[in-house]
């Protein structure tokens, strides 16, 4: 399938959408969240690696768990969304590779070469929480990614395993577009690009 979105889809999903520090008071169900992952899951990784690791925050004990993990900054943005999702990195991904990427042995690329695996956690994991944000905007939502936040405290609470390490956060619902600050400037094409 071969199709070029409207305008309203491309302004939903780049040129209209923000990152959000304010919510309004509308829950997320545990149904959207299951989409979003759902959705998620299908953006390209190597390998199929799929190694991010989600844990997400909606309950108010969970929330009070995340909070002493959070930069000063990121408290009230966290705290005042309806969910949040910690996107982490599984170190052990290489291990399901005989299932997601059966036609080789992909886990021999990796068994025993540790650069190697925190290189391409960090990279597929990042991926994936990019491909996050777009399905939370995809569904109608917003997002507001953040990387303030204590990673140590943050695997202890919520990958306490020791294999799963953070990497960021993103708070996400219905943003409050009437408390959105002007949209900061973006480097135009010739800045950031070259054709060749």
């Amino acid at each position: 399938m071969s199709v070029s979105f409207d305008s309203p889809i491309l302004d939903q999903l780049f040129n209209e959408a923000r990152s959000f520090s304010y919510w309004q008071d509308k829950p997320v169900s545990h149904a959207q969240i299951t989409q979003i992952y759902d959705l998620m899951k299908m953006g390209p990784t190597a390998a199929n690696s799929c190694p991010a690791r989600l844990v997400f925050v909606t309950s108010e004990a969970a929330k009070a768990r995340l909070k002493p993990c959070l930069n000063e900054g990121n408290v009230a943005k966290s705290m005042s969304a309806p969910a949040v999702a910690v996107i982490g990195m599984d170190l052990e991904f290489y291990e399901k590779l005989p299932v997601l990427f059966p036609h080789t042995d992909a886990r021999s690329w990796f068994v025993g070469k540790e650069e190697k695996i925190k290189h391409s956690a960090l990279l597929n994991s990042c991926l994936q929480g990019a491909y996050l944000i777009m399905a939370i905007r995809s569904l109608g939502l917003d997002a507001g990614p953040m990387s303030g936040v204590n990673n140590v405290l943050l695997d202890e609470t919520f990958f306490p395993d020791g294999k799963t390490k953070s990497i960021f956060i993103t708070a996400f619902g219905y943003g409050d577009r009437d408390k959105l600050h002007p949209r900061h400037p973006r480097l135009g094409f010739a800045e950031a690009c070259r054709i060749e």
